[in-house]
């Protein structure tokens, strides 16, 4: 550790995954600053080995490959990684009995099944969250509340030029519980929007995805832009709009060690931090 950072006996000890990628290094710092955990291994295959990027702080070195964090004696796996590895990691940290936190997006419900298999089976629990922001927690809480009143509702999520996957996570995630709510509550798309929908071929439409039945999700990729999220809701007379703004990626940290610090206490795979919030 760092010089002047004490470690208090039984700090609970995190490993990194994908610890020089934007949210990795925010996490390792983060971690590293946390007087009840202690960073005992940073891994990103990457880069080469060297000093743990996050300025002020020190570490143990980066490492290539994932085995360090269990030689290393971790106790929870944080995963930052890319949709192509996270899964592998996920399913090797339920291999060897590490409870794990995944932040990376771009999971289906195929790779989430396998997931909730994997966790069952042995001691170690997986917390899966698209967003760690707790505002981004209460928004998608707010829309599914809201859902059962309008007629209408579509998604714009708004994201840094870099982020691989379009729709966003955390907008699937939201278009998927909008539509859960409103068909709980016996909704379905009015005959007024069934009309409006062009023919195939009239002409050209660009309308975003449907994501989930009846809510359509637009993805902006912009430099500049960290993460963003509105919700709009529409009825007879009457819009609706929700909306989330990440400005730093430090907002996503406290849900992020939140995780960590209670993913022990869980059972299994849990998808979002709604549970830990008490939502």
């Amino acid at each position: 550790m760092g010089a002047g950072l004490s470690v208090p006996a039984g700090a609970l000890r995190v490993a990194v995954l994908g610890a020089l990628g934007r949210m990795g290094r925010q996490v390792c710092q983060a971690v590293a600053a946390d007087a009840t955990l202690e960073l005992v291994a940073a891994v990103d295959p990457l880069a080469p080995v060297g000093p743990l990027p996050p300025v002020g702080l020190s570490g143990p070195p980066v490492q290539p490959e994932r085995e360090a964090a269990a030689e290393a004696g971790a106790e929870v796996v944080v995963d930052f990684t890319v949709p192509s590895a996270a899964l592998g990691n996920a399913l090797w940290c339920a291999a060897r009995g590490l409870h794990c936190v995944v932040g990376t997006t771009g999971l289906d419900s195929q790779d989430l099944g396998r997931l909730r298999d994997a966790f069952a089976a042995g001691p170690a629990n997986c917390l899966v969250a698209p967003n760690f922001a707790i505002g981004a927690v209460l928004m998608m809480r707010f829309a599914e509340l809201a859902a059962p009143w309008f007629e209408g509702v579509e998604v714009v999520e708004l994201h840094h030029a870099g982020k691989l996957d379009a729709p966003s996570g955390t907008a699937r995630l939201t278009a998927e519980r909008v539509a859960a709510a409103r068909e709980d509550a016996g909704q379905v798309a009015g005959p007024e929007r069934a009309a409006r929908t062009p023919a195939e071929g009239a002409f050209p439409v660009a309308r975003g995805e449907e994501v989930a039945p009846g809510v359509r999700v637009h993805s902006v990729r912009l430099p500049g832009l960290v993460a963003h999220q509105e919700v709009i809701f529409g009825t007879a007379g009457e819009v609706l709009t929700l909306r989330h703004d990440s400005l730093d990626r430090a907002s996503f940290m406290p849900g992020a060690l939140l995780a960590v610090k209670r993913v022990g206490e869980l059972r299994g795979l849990t998808v979002g931090l709604d549970s830990l919030l008490g939502l």
